[in-house]
């Protein structure tokens, strides 16, 4: 990301909206801006397999492995608002097991980048199913919207939830129902 241009762009939004970049409490906030939404979108400069830092290890595990709550933050691009929850992820090794810390590591990965909270669902499942080639992927996701509750229809007690699933998660109801019911979802 190029900071200068951005600043640049931030001092004329602050113009364009009737402000003075120059006034004493916003002097600092065109690189402060950049500073953030550089850090906001920093999933752009990652690459998952160093992300994974080799944590794929061979394993006869063959039971749900489930990290859930795994809080996230990231940007609507839409309107370039935040949006933010939780996401839960399954998976059922067939040989393979990755390290657990790395699953919270993959969904930061997807966030940091202007999303559609759909995508990154799908892509943090897409990326588990690539790499392990489980039985099963189930990745459901939950969160509010500023987009939608500080503009557009302004409910702010609306929250959306996106699930991806492939394998059993899929294809065996039970399979399915046990996830749901460790993440406390009736159904989905």
């Amino acid at each position: 990301m190029d900071n200068a241009k951005v600043k640049t762009l931030i001092s004329d939004l602050l113009k364009n909206i009737g402000e003075d970049p120059k006034r004493e409490g916003l002097i600092e906030t065109p690189r402060r801006v950049a500073d953030a939404y550089e850090f906001l979108t920093s999933g752009y400069d990652k690459n998952i397999e160093e992300v994974m830092n080799e944590a794929l290890f061979n394993e006869r595990y063959d039971e749900m492995v489930l990290v859930k709550n795994i809080d996230f933050y990231s940007l609507c691009e839409h309107h370039m608002l935040p949006f933010y929850g939780k996401v839960h992820v399954a998976y059922i090794p067939d040989g393979k097991i990755i390290g657990l810390s790395k699953i919270p590591r993959i969904v930061e990965v997807f966030a940091r980048r202007l999303q559609v909270q759909e995508r990154m669902t799908q892509q943090i499942a897409d990326t588990l199913q690539k790499y392990l080639q489980p039985s099963g992927v189930a990745v459901v996701s939950e969160a509010y919207h500023m987009c939608m509750m500080m503009r557009g229809v302004q409910k702010q007690n609306s929250s959306a939830t996106a699930s991806a699933v492939y394998g059993d998660f899929k294809d065996d109801p039970r399979t399915r129902a046990e996830f749901l019911n460790l993440i406390g979802h009736k159904n989905l």
